[in-house]
């Protein structure tokens, strides 16, 4: 069995003041460096083979974290860097819903696209690393994303606000993947479940 914890990066400037990101390469702050070591300390409990994760340095910045304890191979795949959300990125939801009130954003990947990419990510995971434990560390709309897929619109995309920082587990059984929790952060010094 294949098993995959998506662990969204640590918190941004942006994320604080509620700005969207997207494409735009935006460091952690000091929060979300703290949120990433609670991050490494929590996850050495168990074994991990591989560290993937997003080209952007907000979670890669995260993952080196990680991996400070854990000396796990770091791999980046561009297959789950951040949505594009064209010229919405950067405005707080309040600009974004001024600008665009379809909600609809100029320039920005289309879901479909997304979901695409995202898929493409997962298999490639399932051929290259099948029977491992893997660590991918992520962003909100591409792990919203495969939450969704593999829930069928349960969950994610459009329905599940992830914490950053939060865990998210799935594992790959019987010829397909299957979510065994989400948005978990129990580990996370200040966040309360909501």
């Amino acid at each position: 069995m294949t098993t995959v914890c998506l662990v969204r990066h640590g918190e941004t400037d942006w994320n604080a003041a509620g700005r969207i990101q997207g494409a735009t390469d935006i460091p952690l702050n000091e929060s979300g460096k703290q949120q990433a070591r609670e991050c490494r300390d929590h996850l050495q409990a168990d074994s991990w083979d591989v560290l993937i994760t997003s080209p952007l340095s907000r979670a890669k910045k995260t993952a080196e974290i990680i991996n400070e304890a854990l000396q796990l191979p770091l791999i980046e795949m561009n297959d789950f860097a951040e949505r594009s959300f064209g010229e919405a990125e950067g405005l707080t939801v309040e600009e974004r819903k001024h600008r665009f009130p379809d909600g609809n954003y100029p320039n920005q990947e289309t879901r479909t696209a997304l979901n695409e990419r995202v898929l493409k990510g997962m298999a490639r995971i399932q051929q290259t690393y099948p029977g491992k434990k893997i660590l991918l560390v992520a962003h909100g709309a591409v792990i919203n994303a495969i939450l969704s897929i593999f829930s069928e619109g349960e969950i994610g995309a459009g329905k599940t606000l992830l914490m950053n920082a939060c865990l998210n587990n799935i594992e790959y059984a019987e010829e397909k993947w299957k979510i065994h929790n989400y948005n978990v952060i129990d580990h996370l010094s200040g966040i309360k479940n909501v």
